[in-house]
């Protein structure tokens, strides 16, 4: 599917939706499990509304977002054998919307449990839910102590349809780190308070940790989209995006001519400039002045001077004169350069650059349904 505003747009944005299927169902084929897709900022900025239904026809049946905004709209799209989970859970008096449109909440602390169990016993019935527990992040989740008086009192959690006890690792990227097995032990701990829950663990890099952490459910994320799970380590996941900026000029300048605002680049011999229509207001991050490379027919070219909010400059003269043009497509992320690479130019991750993905670009949809 291609957008009809292409020709409107400063830079096109090209998504494959069936390498995002290729990567989902490579990572299940590693999984003694199920294997789910977290789909929230918008399916890590992609657009969630296309990357779901198409997640859906691979055969993903397990889908999680942060926020009930990012859920609500998903519902409509997933047919009622889906289960679609909200990781932040229900906001105070937000609980009867859950179950209206059928999504599941993650429960992070003692009051969500109560007001998810009073609606469960207003109701009449019980409730489908998520437990998340503490294993070392210290950010959702119930700690030690919270644990210690739910698991105490079996009336706490009465109403509830334990679907699963999860948590989240910290570190999982680094695959040598010693907090994967404290973790994991006290993940074990936890479920012994549970016997007959299932569990998730993994995340898209904590899959690649091995069996013992997969549990009953994975949960990957950022792999899906093409980031590299695993740091230092060769990509095992298909690329999904392309970025190509729009040439809007091409200008020819003398040596010692200084680009862009700040003057922060200044050219050491007569030099094409060609200013590209994407800018930080697109997502492309000004931490990129003066650091990043694009590529132009797969010739790396440097970015020169400052990322400014609409347009970046990149220096052209090593591409014969005449080859490139105003309307020329130049590669800001794409086969010759990832998005992690990308990012480590930047000096951030992945995740950062596909999530700021802009709204300016026309979006081109490969493959899929």
């Amino acid at each position: 599917m291609i957008n009809q505003d292409e020709s409107h747009a400063g830079a096109i944005l090209s998504i494959d939706l069936d390498a995002i299927c290729g990567n989902w169902r490579m990572l299940k084929c590693w999984v003694a499990g199920n294997c789910a897709a977290v789909v929230k900022a918008d399916a890590y900025g992609l657009g969630a509304l296309k990357v779901v239904p198409a997640l859906y026809q691979a055969g993903c049946r397990h889908f999680f977002v942060a926020h009930l905004g990012e859920a609500l709209p998903l519902r409509s799209v997933l047919a009622p054998d889906a289960a679609l989970y909200v990781l932040h859970g229900p906001p105070r008096g937000g609980e009867e919307a859950f179950e209206h449109h059928g999504i599941v909440p993650v429960l992070n602390s003692p009051p969500q449990i109560a007001a998810w169990c009073a609606l469960a016993a207003k109701r009449d019935k019980a409730l489908p839910a998520v437990l998340q527990v503490d294993t070392g992040m210290a950010r959702l989740g119930l700690s030690d102590s919270e644990l210690e008086v739910v698991s105490a009192s079996p009336d706490s959690l009465l109403g509830l349809d334990l679907r699963f006890i999860m948590s989240h690792l910290v570190r999982a990227e680094e695959q040598d780190h010693p907090l994967h097995q404290v973790q994991l032990k006290r993940f074990h701990s936890v479920l012994g308070r549970f016997p007959s829950a299932r569990a998730s663990l993994a995340n898209s890099s904590g899959i690649f940790l091995g069996g013992a952490f997969h549990f009953d459910l994975a949960r990957p994320g950022a792999a899906l989209y093409g980031v590299a799970p695993v740091a230092g380590s060769p990509n095992p996941m298909r690329p999904v995006v392309r970025l190509q900026g729009r040439v809007v000029q091409m200008r020819t300048v003398q040596a010692q001519t200084a680009i862009g605002y700040g003057h922060t680049w200044t050219a050491q011999r007569p030099s094409r400039i060609a200013t590209v229509a994407v800018g930080y207001a697109d997502g492309y991050l000004r931490s990129l002045s003066n650091r990043g490379q694009v590529h132009f027919e797969g010739q790396g070219l440097p970015l020169v001077g400052n990322v400014s909010m609409d347009t970046i400059t990149i220096d052209a003269s090593d591409v014969p004169e005449g080859k490139m043009r105003e309307g020329s497509l130049i590669d800001l992320i794409g086969p010759q350069q990832g998005v992690d690479a990308v990012a480590a130019s930047a000096g951030t991750i992945g995740y950062e650059i596909l999530t700021g993905l802009g709204s300016r670009y026309a979006r081109r949809y490969v493959g899929g349904l």
